[in-house]
């Protein structure tokens, strides 16, 4: 049997107080942070689940997709990850999604992407391109929160970002993600290398030039992924998560009335086909 999650706020909600220092960032930046948010036990075992996520994914066909040279994407359902309720509760996470997003935000997204040793540079990207509301009316319709695995180090290949460039148009990219070598040196210019650490939270618009540096150690960083959108964008059409009934029936109510994905018997591998296209050729 399957049948399609979802429902309204509860009633009587607190009103959540507006995180108006991430919302600055994320408007003027493209992408704010929250430190410590988790300790470090439940990111060891976030990681545990990552890795556990990583090794079925990978005795498949099309269970995990490239995202260039070493670089790897898997897609998983909520119940492989413990620690699922709390992060999508936390108030933090929840704050921001309702700032930017509406209070009738969707969770539509949830996997994985890691770094490899010897994965290369890949070449500045967006994750999709620009949406019309955020072309016409200069508003974010989709964010990413991203927690990674391990404490970062520059030999790890740090996440590279160009703060502000969630507005440019981007007519010109090619697959409307992809700006020309010839436009390098603007993100270049622009660009914030990031060092998080275990039990940090990022949220980010993907909308805003990015690209993952050379991984030049001997250790992979996993870096977890939660994809959340405002109503109508779109974004859950590329995605195939899901919960069995009984995961579903002991969710908060909280969760459920953003988790926007089918209730199912029972849970199916997930056929990897959120391509980026054009990362499997890294960049020189």
């Amino acid at each position: 049997m399957t049948k399609l999650g979802g429902g309204s706020t509860a009633a009587g909600a607190a009103e959540p107080e507006v995180p108006v220092e991430a919302l600055g960032e994320l408007y003027r930046d493209g992408i704010t942070a929250c430190r410590g948010a988790f300790p470090a036990a439940w990111i060891d075992r976030m990681a545990q689940d990552i890795e556990a996520a990583f090794q079925e994914a990978s005795s498949r066909e099309n269970g995990r997709v490239g995202r260039g040279p070493q670089r790897w994407y898997v897609e998983i359902h909520p119940e492989q990850l413990r620690g699922f309720v709390d992060l999508v509760t936390h108030p933090w996470v929840d704050a921001v999604c309702r700032a930017v997003l509406g209070d009738e935000y969707e969770i539509v997204e949830l996997g994985f992407d890691t770094p490899y040793p010897g994965a290369r540079m890949q070449p500045w990207h967006r994750d999709f391109p620009m949406p019309e509301d955020t072309r016409r009316q200069r508003r974010l319709t989709s964010l990413a929160f991203n927690l990674t695995a391990v404490d970062t180090v520059e030999e790890m290949g740090p996440f590279e970002i160009a703060p502000g460039t969630q507005w440019d148009l981007g007519d010109a990219f090619d697959h409307g993600m992809f700006p020309a070598r010839e436009r390098y040196d603007r993100y270049e210019g622009r660009a914030v290398r990031k060092y998080p650490k275990r039990g940090d939270i990022s949220a980010r618009s993907a909308l805003t030039i990015h690209r993952g540096r050379p991984n030049l150690s001997d250790t992979a960083r996993p870096v977890l992924v939660l994809g959340v959108d405002a109503p109508g964008a779109g974004n859950a059409a590329h995605h195939d998560m899901a919960v069995t009934e009984g995961y579903w029936a002991g969710l908060p109510e909280q969760v459920r009335a953003h988790l926007r994905c089918p209730v199912v018997d029972r849970l199916t591998p997930i056929t990897q086909k959120h391509t980026i296209e054009g990362l499997v050729m890294g960049a020189d």
